[in-house]
């Protein structure tokens, strides 16, 4: 890996810690856990739009390591770790499309992290009390991506045009 990769992997990586400890600690949906804004996920979308998959992949698996490791425990691991692996794959799918905007990659991030949360609490849980739960946060997870994906746009949109007066 290139010193300017390695740099950049280490700076998303803080930064989506940072962000995921901010975000805990805002409250969204009193007595719904697992609904947060999910603001570490937008060094994931950078991740998507300026890196290599192989590099985006690892990222997340950094995040939710590292994260589970300072913040979290095995089963809040096995949540994340799910939720990230089908959200990190839609991304990368959905954004090989010619034109598409990172709102809808976050947006399809947002609702397949919520599938995958569902998946574990299916196995670890049942399907009954997931069912109930699902719809909440797939609407949480269509909302939050919406949020981050505009939110993103906005960065990307600075950030270009940051290179493009400065030729970087």
């Amino acid at each position: 890996m290139k010193i300017g990769t390695l740099t950049r992997m280490a700076l998303l990586t803080a930064a989506a810690l940072i962000l995921g400890y901010l975000d805990s600690l805002i409250p969204l949906v009193q007595g719904v856990p697992g609904i947060k804004l999910g603001l570490s996920n937008l060094a994931i979308l950078f991740a998507v739009f300026y890196m290599h998959p192989g590099e985006t992949v690892l990222l997340m698996l950094l995040k939710v390591g590292l994260s589970s490791l300072l913040f979290g425990n095995l089963i809040g691991a096995a949540y994340a770790l799910a939720g990230g692996v089908l959200s990190v794959a839609g991304m990368l799918l959905l954004k090989r499309i010619p034109g598409v905007s990172v709102i809808p990659v976050s947006m399809i991030g947002g609702i397949l992290h919520m599938v995958g949360q569902c998946l574990v609490g299916f196995i670890l849980i049942s399907v009954r009390p997931v069912m109930a739960y699902a719809p909440w946060l797939l609407i949480s997870g269509t909302a939050t991506g919406l949020l981050l994906g505009v939110a993103a746009r906005g960065v990307f949109y600075g950030l270009e045009r940051y290179e493009r007066r400065n030729g970087a």
